[in-house]
């Protein structure tokens, strides 16, 4: 029989995506998955090729709050014997683990059973989960060069993989980058969290641009539901083209047209800007746990392929001065899309399931 993978993510999309591009890798080469998560996971999962799923306690809790601390140490406690009673069924060859308080339990139930585990960060900071079981597992995977917040002896041994992307991103990047010419597309994203601020600011500060720029571009922003309208105005009223709402389904298409991207520098962010090749203004999301955006934003600033606007400092004159910068210059947006290209992992999900192979019992 082919050999079973445990990938255990917690319930966000962040952790579950690249958790499902791991698995359809590994699927393609005859492994079989279980999914280890919790009841938020499991609303993100209705395509995961898993084949079985096997429901785990987990909590959080805020710092300091002892109640809490004491309430998610029983969920984690039920959690971990959950995860043994399924592992003893099912004989896993392997538990991976992507963070997430879901992957905790997970992840402890293996150590403790001396089955094979491999963990994956996909921020430039080791996440609470995985800096905790950092020195119990057998094997750290990372999707950044740097790896903040983790021991040394991690930080040494960790094998950088990058951030596994979907398919149709990881197609952008054999397609080369085009300076814009008479129309110039920008792609404004907001992310999930913090999503106000990009989507009340963007709109005013593209207004400001002289007119003969403005005239040019052809937006599409990502928005609140409830900034939507008002942002349709502004542009409508400053003659600029644009497309508002609050998610686009084809992101691929409309980042592969791009030739700015503005948003916030989650991992999956950073990650698909780079592997597409693109230009990007990043905005950092400042209550992100450790800064981590900020660091996630670094590898594409060091390499010369972002610009990167602190919160604490970005009014609409700041972002329309950065804009205008950057769109009357062509030459200069190609040289970033070649810098984003020079740091992209395209095949991260193919690095990362060699790795797991190599370390499975």
């Amino acid at each position: 029989m082919s050999k079973l993978c445990v990938v255990a993510a917690g319930g966000t999309g962040g952790h579950l995506f690249p958790a499902q591009a791991l698995a359809e890798a590994l699927t393609r080469r005859g492994w079989r998955i279980a999914l280890a998560t919790d009841d938020r996971g499991a609303t993100y999962a209705s395509n995961f090729p898993a084949e079985r799923r096997i429901p785990l306690s987990a909590a959080t809790y805020k710092p300091g709050d002892l109640i809490g601390m004491a309430g998610a140490a029983f969920q984690v406690l039920a959690g971990v014997s959950q995860a043994k009673s399924a592992y003893r069924r099912a004989r896993p060859d392997i538990v991976v683990g992507f963070g997430g308080y879901p992957s905790l339990p997970g992840l402890m139930a293996a150590t403790q059973m001396r089955i094979p585990t491999v963990i994956h960060e996909q921020n430039a900071v080791l996440g609470r989960v995985n800096r905790f079981m950092a020195g119990k597992v057998t094997r750290v995977a990372c999707a950044f060069p740097t790896l903040e917040k983790a021991k040394p002896e991690v930080k040494a041994a960790a094998v950088v993989v990058g951030n596994p992307v979907r398919p149709e991103i990881r197609a952008l990047y054999d397609k080369p980058f085009s300076p814009p010419g008479n129309a110039i597309r920008l792609l404004i994203t907001g992310g999930s969290q913090g999503a106000r601020l990009l989507s009340e600011l963007m709109p005013v500060a593209i207004a400001a641009l002289p007119e003969g720029l403005r005239l040019k571009l052809k937006v599409q922003q990502q928005t609140r539901a409830e900034s939507m309208e008002e942002a349709r105005r502004v542009f409508r009223d400053c003659m600029v083209e644009a497309e508002v709402a609050p998610f686009f389904r084809d992101m691929a298409s409309r980042l592969g047209a791009a030739d700015l991207v503005i948003g916030r520098a989650g991992a999956s962010t950073v990650s698909e800007v780079a592997v597409a090749g693109k230009p990007s203004i990043l905005v950092p999301l400042k209550i992100a746990m450790d800064d981590h955006q900020t660091f996630n934003a670094k590898l594409l600033t060091d390499a010369g392929a972002a610009e990167v606007a602190a919160e604490d400092i970005l009014t609409v004159d700041v972002m329309t001065a950065a804009l205008e910068k950057l769109l009357d210059s062509p030459a200069r947006l190609a040289r970033m899309a070649a810098a984003a290209r020079s740091v992209a992992m395209p095949d991260a999900a193919e690095k990362l399931a060699d790795l797991v192979e190599e370390t499975a019992r």
